[in-house]
């Protein structure tokens, strides 16, 4: 072991095994950078794919700390970072994916360009929960969509992680949201401030009810496969606008095209896996504070609470599908 400082992380090894508590060299903030001691990791699907060795796109090998999204306090600054300072509450999507520690761990140094300052109203183990699927939602419904007051928007899955924040952001810049659940989720998606929607109902039918045949304005498919093959016959004709973060399939364009409606997709890892477009990653975590601290968003969390050495218990929930909502670490 190295005569540096040392911290507690949990090591992907290898993929497909369990992660592993270990003792690891504790990072220094280089320039640029912030070193974080994290409170709490928030935890994606792409963690477990990772895990299982399933998620070549982010390109993460083993041996590796995973963790795309975190919260703590600033503990130092490199040279040439400014507005963070030791004690700072701290968020963002930093790590987890190629090549970039993540944040199940007790430290980690990351790029100030990701962060932004938490929310004053809201635990740093819940401000972890936000980071990925906001900037997803953020980034469909704002950069792709400009989604405006006034307009019908449509959100399959509104009760999943991206699906909630997408109903909230909709909903706060004055759009008519409607969000598509099992009949179990109507109370939570109508308690974000949407129309719950039968996911069942066939979309035809749908499309009738909710706009008069017209189409939604925006539709924002969280689901990929046949929901976005479904999105596009929901678009509405001369303007509608389709945005997918999981249009990874096969699909027949022409439902789009004879609706002279467009298509956006969204890959949220880009600024992580690139470098590029990092700066706008901190400023939409920015926007989502302000939104917390003016009670217009909140996570959607699972009611089962991890410490770090639980960390595959956590991961294993999360792939499970039952977690209700988004699953946290504490680590602080």
């Amino acid at each position: 072991m190295s005569t540096h400082a040392t911290m507690t992380a949990l090591r992907l090894e290898a993929a497909g095994q369990p992660l592993r508590l270990a003792t690891v060299e504790r990072p220094v903030a280089g320039p640029g950078q912030v070193l974080v001691r994290i409170a709490a990791a928030g935890l994606n699907p792409l963690d477990g794919k990772i895990r299982a060795g399933q998620g070549a796109h982010a390109r993460q090998p083993a041996p590796a700390i995973l963790g795309i999204d975190m919260a703590g306090h600033v503990e130092s600054v490199g040279p040439g970072v400014e507005g963070f300072e030791p004690g700072d509450a701290v968020y963002g999507m930093t790590g987890g994916v190629g090549g970039v520690q993540g944040s199940l761990a007790q430290y980690a140094a990351v790029d100030a360009r990701l962060l932004a300052h938490a929310p004053s109203t809201l635990p740093l183990a819940q401000a972890a929960a936000l980071p990925l699927v906001f900037i997803t939602a953020w980034e469909g419904l704002v950069d792709r969509a400009n989604v405006h007051a006034g307009q019908n928007v449509l959100v399959i899955a509104g009760a999943g992680g991206v699906g909630s924040m997408a109903v909230q952001l909709a909903a706060a810049r004055g759009a008519r949201v409607f969000a598509t659940g099992s009949k179990a989720q109507q109370a939570i998606i109508e308690s974000l401030g949407a129309t719950w929607v039968d996911r069942d109902a066939p979309i035809d039918a749908v499309v009738e009810t909710h706009t008069a045949g017209e189409g939604f304005d925006i539709v924002y498919d969280t689901l990929g496969g046949a929901t976005l093959d479904a999105a596009f016959v929901a678009a509405r004709r001369y303007g509608g606008h389709v945005v997918s973060s999981l249009g990874w399939g096969t699909h027949a364009l022409a439902p789009l095209s004879f609706r002279a409606a467009t298509y956006s997709g969204v890959f949220t890892l880009m600024p992580l896996l690139t470098g590029k477009g990092r700066e706008h990653h901190g400023e939409i975590m920015a926007e989502a504070s302000m939104l917390v601290d003016a009670g217009k968003l909140r996570p959607v969390l699972s009611e089962q609470r991890f410490v770090l050495a639980e960390g595959n218990a956590a991961l294993d929930l999360v792939e499970s599908g039952r977690a209700g909502g988004k699953v946290v670490v504490v680590v602080a």
